[in-house]
């Protein structure tokens, strides 16, 4: 089993990850310490065809991010972790961990406790883009009016923030607690969306407020 020779830039040490694909591949080694071929690499991704995701990790490897070992006809992969821009990738791939572990800690300051808030959409995914809303589901409670200013002004602040957060605006589905009955027994499709892929952030879970999923 033969080695590849790898190199870093430094003076365009920002140069390795180039591409969502690239991002892709480093988030699939970052979660395993097995070595892993192109083809397992490809099937573990969420996108980019087998010849991209080869593409990219012989770029990678050449970058030095992925230690690439010859095993016969094919290269075995693994992520470099001593590489001097893997911490820094780290943090890159755990912004989605960061932005729900902010969301938590403002919510749970807030004066007037939601129901529920839950992230879904795209944000709950991982598919969004720069284009995309980071969609919050907010119940508030029955007692509180929509128009009572502490409670528009704890929403206001959180918009503010996740603009400010991550560049994305905030896009805030809300409704009372008395709204959920009508949920449950019309059904619209973002019931269904909510109760199959929204990340709870405060509150019972959907499939508790919403009813089991059919």
């Amino acid at each position: 089993m033969r080695g590849i020779l790898i190199k870093v830039d430094l003076s365009r040490p920002w140069a390795p990850i180039r591409s969502r694909l690239d991002m892709e591949v480093v988030l699939v080694l970052r979660d395993t310490t097995q070595t892993l071929t192109g083809r397992e690499v490809a099937r573990l991704a969420r996108s980019g065809s087998q010849p991209a995701v080869n593409a990219a990790l012989r770029r990678l490897a050449e970058e030095g991010i992925v230690r690439a070992q010859e095993a016969g006809n094919a290269f075995l992969y693994t992520l470099n972790r001593d590489h001097l821009a893997a911490p820094a990738l780290e943090l890159l791939a755990d912004i989605g961990v960061e932005l729900e572990r902010r969301l938590r800690a403002e919510i749970a300051e807030w004066e007037i406790v939601p129901a529920h808030v839950s992230i879904f959409g795209s944000a709950a995914r991982g598919d969004g883009d720069t284009r995309s809303d980071i969609d919050l589901f907010v119940v508030r409670p029955a007692r509180v009016s929509e128009h009572d200013l502490r409670w528009r002004a704890q929403l206001e602040q959180l918009s503010e923030h996740v603009h400010g957060w991550t560049g994305n605006h905030a896009g805030l589905s809300e409704v009372s607690t008395t709204d959920l009955r009508r949920l449950r027994r019309e059904r619209p499709p973002v019931v269904e969306e909510l109760q199959r892929e929204a990340i709870t952030l405060a509150g019972p879970e959907p499939t508790e407020l919403l009813g089991v999923p059919r």
